[in-house]
């Protein structure tokens, strides 16, 4: 789910909630030595993503942030910032040839850069929590 997250909105917020889950509580994030990745730069994006993001001239990059069950990448575009908002359930990794990693959901993708330790050890981080907190069955859901 592709939303505008600029502006305070409950509704928003419930539904990011509902897919995700609430954001980890201050203790749990210092015990995961953090949730939030590097800045991370785009490389590659489905249409959807690139029509927003071609509106203006800036360097394309995102941040991903862990939540309980599963992930929120953000992203600017002119003065509004996008979230897409991925469930561990249909979130897929693939590791690129040339130092990169996609994130995909349904028609949804980004590629950005892993070109240094950091990212590498984010997106490891990543599919671990994604390995420890995946549904394995139709009724943990």
């Amino acid at each position: 789910m592709l939303l505008n997250v600029s502006y305070t909105d409950k509704s928003i917020t419930r539904k990011v909630d509902a897919e995700v889950g609430k954001p980890f509580t201050l203790k749990e994030r210092w015990a995961m030595k953090g949730i939030g990745s590097p800045k991370l730069f785009i490389s590659e994006t489905s249409v959807e993503i690139r029509n927003l993001l071609i509106l203006d001239n800036n360097t394309d990059s995102c941040n991903i942030e862990l939540r309980p069950k599963g992930i929120i990448v953000r992203f600017r575009s002119l003065l509004e910032t996008f979230a897409l908002v991925i469930p561990y359930y249909k979130l897929s990794i693939y590791k690129g040839n040339l130092a990169t990693y996609g994130v995909y959901k349904d028609h949804y993708f980004i590629r950005v850069q892993a070109d240094t330790k950091a990212v590498q050890k984010f997106f490891k981080k990543m599919l671990d929590h994604k390995a420890d907190n995946t549904p394995t069955s139709i009724e943990d859901l």
